[in-house]
């Protein structure tokens, strides 16, 4: 007995760990434990050892965070084969802003939820009057993801509208546009912004549309909102309704939004148009 404890005292004196270290726990259980971690948690502890950084390449870890339609959208929007993709790789690629549709459209992941958002740029959009340079023009910024917004000078019928089809994971949405009062420009380095063309916002809302139509489930929602533009020389996400995917669905949804200003009483002008964006209705704190 006294043997075997001054054995031991031996091993401590020379600096012999006798706790069971990280890189002797099994991978297997190393990743059961990752999966229920958030992903930059597991990114995180990934960093620890080798053990933890093989243990964080497995598939079902990753498997359980990436959306249900992962696979609609890495052939949608990376054009890829998914079974040419790690899990981890494919959440890791999805998580990154991916433009589709010749560039006019961009979808990512939310990093920690793995829950998907939409933006959909002003060149994908139908506008009433853009060709004419008596109205609108194409202007480009740094404060646009995708570099470039429209921007209305003046008229009488303001209407702009688009449609996507797409297919979201279950849960329910939010759409927004994102529009800005004034011309925003640059200055000798500083941020500097026009009010001169901006008026007629101030007489009548906004009316702002959206409609949901799922071909496979028949499923049709609808949502209507008006709303005075405000905030001259910020950009504002002007909500316009919500909408809901079904658990049942795995199908594209067509979505089609617009608003409209068409008192032709007045006219109005002086706004950007940016985006549109579809994301988790949990996400609108987010955006104010």
């Amino acid at each position: 007995m006294g043997a075997g404890v001054s054995g031991l005292a031996t091993d401590a004196q020379r600096g012999i760990s006798l706790a069971p270290a990280l890189d002797n726990v099994p991978e297997s259980c190393i990743s059961s434990i990752l999966m229920y971690l958030d992903p930059p948690e597991i990114c995180k502890l990934a960093g620890l050892n080798r053990a933890f950084h093989r243990a964080s390449l497995a598939d079902f870890v990753w498997e359980t965070k990436l959306p249900l339609n992962y696979r609609y959208l890495v052939k949608k929007v990376l054009s890829q084969n998914p079974d040419s993709l790690g899990k981890k790789q494919a959440y890791a690629t999805l998580c990154r802003p991916n433009r589709f549709d010749s560039g006019t459209k961009e979808a990512w992941l939310d990093k920690r939820s793995g829950k998907v958002c939409l933006l959909v740029s002003a060149k994908a959009l139908k506008i009433t009057g853009i060709d004419d340079r008596r109205y609108w023009n194409q202007i480009q910024t740094e404060e646009s993801r995708f570099q470039t917004v429209a921007y209305l000078q003046q008229i009488w019928w303001f209407e702009v509208a688009g449609d996507i089809e797409f297919q979201f994971p279950p849960g329910s949405y939010s759409l927004f546009f994102r529009l800005h009062l004034g011309k925003p420009s640059r200055r000798f380095g500083r941020r500097v912004c026009s009010l001169d063309k901006v008026h007629g916002w101030n007489i009548k809302p906004v009316r702002f549309q959206l409609s949901t139509t799922n071909s496979k489930s028949n499923i049709q929602q609808q949502a209507l909102s008006e709303c005075f533009l405000y905030e001259p020389g910020n950009w504002v996400h002007y909500h316009a309704g919500d909408f809901v995917i079904d658990q049942n669905s795995n199908s594209p949804t067509k979505i089609k939004f617009s608003m409209m200003q068409i008192d032709c009483t007045h006219t109005k002008g002086g706004v950007c148009v940016d985006s549109v964006l579809i994301c988790p209705s949990e996400f609108r704190e987010r955006l104010k």
